[in-house]
C-alpha cells in the first residue's frame, strides 16, 4: 500500500508531502468522527492548524481527485524582446468622471456665478481667477 506521503529530504529536518487523495481521505475522517480535530492530527502526525487548512481547502473544492491537480506545479514560459527602445505611452487629454453637480459662487454686491454639470478643479480655478481681477 503507498501512503501517499512524500518526504523531501536535504536538511535537517524533514518535510511532508502529503498527496491529494490523502488530504482528502483524513480530512473525511474529521468530518465523519466524534474525536477531536486535534487528536485525529495527532494520531495522523500532522499539526492541527494544518489539518484546519485542509478542512478550508476541501469545502471550498480545492481538494480534487484527479491526478492533474497533483502534478501541477509552475511553468515558466519563454519570451523574446525586440528592438531597443521602450515604448513611450501617446499623451492625450486626461478624462476623468466627475460627477454631475451645481456649485454656486457668490461674492455679495459684486458678482454671482453658478456652475452645473461635470466640473473639474481647474474650471473652477479658471472662474475663480476671472472674478478676482
Amino acid at each position: 500500500m503507498e501512503s501517499g506521503i512524500e518526504v523531501a529530504g536535504g536538511s535537517s529536518r524533514s518535510r511532508r508531502h502529503w498527496a491529494v487523495s490523502e488530504k482528502r481521505r483524513i480530512v473525511e475522517e474529521t468530518l465523519s468522527s466524534t474525536r477531536s480535530l486535534a487528536s485525529l492530527a495527532r494520531q495522523h502526525g500532522l499539526n492541527a492548524n494544518q489539518l484546519f487548512y485542509w478542512r478550508k481547502q476541501y469545502r471550498a473544492g480545492q481538494l480534487c481527485e484527479d491526478s492533474f491537480t497533483e502534478q501541477r506545479g509552475v511553468q515558466l514560459l519563454p519570451i523574446s524582446l525586440s528592438g531597443d527602445e521602450p515604448l513611450a505611452a501617446e499623451p492625450g487629454p486626461i478624462e476623468t468622471s466627475a460627477p454631475r453637480l451645481t456649485v454656486n459662487i457668490e461674492i455679495p454686491g459684486r458678482a454671482l456665478v453658478s456652475l452645473e454639470g461635470a466640473i473639474d478643479a481647474m474650471f473652477i480655478r479658471t472662474v475663480l481667477e476671472g472674478l478676482r481681477g
